[in-house]
């Protein structure tokens, strides 16, 4: 029978409270960093920049100016340091930025002995890794309703050191309810366990002025197959409810049903907004999903479904 248990609250949010915790934090999160910085490494062959010269209002780069081009696209002040002719170009863009979330709250705590890691943990390495990759691409990245988007090389180290000061954000279960920009593109890392209409408010929310974006669901192997026979005890980490089971198995497979439907209303109220779904186990590796999500919003930006 599989083993499970909730983290302690400073292993899921170490700097919230005491000081204890918060140095619990600084020992932890690097190595979540590093672990991060691994997935993106593996991820770097699976995704091309985004960077190209194009209608946007940000400078991109110099380029020497080509014989037949108008002479109104000409930057003399840049031309007259080295007496070369050189046009300003701007960057395209399409999609300049990627607001992430992630989820923290008490049921991101869960972990089994069939998982590779707590729900939590898988989370933020695959925040992380998904931002540095994206950044290296030329891609902006920032954290829904925590910090702005910026495109820098220490983008993971940064996304870590906000969440290591965010008390309050420890203990939403859903992204808050902010419209982006058309051109943003929601990313969100969570279980979702949380009713329907709670969650269909805040992406509606979200996409309000017609962003659209990408929800990463993090599943325990646990909690979806309810591997538990016998007589067994079930608590709702976040209310302290419980609920005493004379045959575990005879109840799992109300509870598989039920689940399952979960996550396809979930699926169908993304779908309704222009939202897409993957989902990662936590006994999978971690490049998995980040890849799946990656090809997604390239096929976004490409103009695909």
């Amino acid at each position: 029978m599989a083993r499970v248990a909730i983290l302690p609250d400073q292993s899921r949010f170490p700097g919230q409270g005491e000081q204890g915790a918060a140095r619990a934090l600084a020992a932890r999160l690097p190595r979540l960093v590093l672990e991060a910085r691994r997935v993106a490494i593996s991820l770097a062959h699976g995704i091309h920049g985004r960077r190209r010269a194009g209608p946007g209002e940000n400078f991109w780069q110099f380029r020497p100016f080509m014989s037949g081009e108008s002479a109104g696209r000409i930057d003399w002040r840049r031309s007259a340091r080295d007496g070369r002719l050189y046009v300003r170009e701007r960057e395209w863009e399409a999609a300049q930025t990627v607001g992430l979330w992630i989820d923290r709250s008490v049921s991101m705590a869960f972990a089994s002995s069939l998982a590779g890691a707590p729900k939590v943990e898988r989370a933020i390495v695959l925040g992380l890794a998904l931002a540095d990759t994206l950044v290296a691409a030329g891609e902006r990245v920032g954290f829904l309703g925590l910090m702005a988007p910026r495109a820098t090389r220490r983008i993971a180290e940064q996304i870590a050191g906000a969440l290591a000061h965010d008390h309050a954000g420890a203990d939403r279960d859903l992204p808050p309810e902010t419209p982006l920009r058309r051109r943003s593109e929601p990313l969100l890392i969570g279980d979702f366990l949380v009713p329907l209409p709670d969650i269909e408010r805040a992406v509606a929310s979200i996409a309000a002025n017609g962003a659209r974006g990408h929800v990463l669901l993090v599943v325990d192997p646990a909690e979806e197959t309810f591997p538990f026979d016998g007589q067994a005890e079930l608590e709702d980490p976040e209310s302290g409810a419980r609920l005493h089971l004379g045959d575990a198995a005879a109840w799992g497979e109300d509870y598989r049903r039920r689940y399952l439907a979960h996550r396809e209303g979930l699926r169908a109220l993304l779908a309704r907004h222009g939202f897409t779904l993957t989902v990662h186990h936590t006994d999978r590796p971690a490049s998995e999903a980040a890849l799946r999500v990656l090809t997604l919003l390239a096929s976004r930006r490409d103009g695909g479904a």
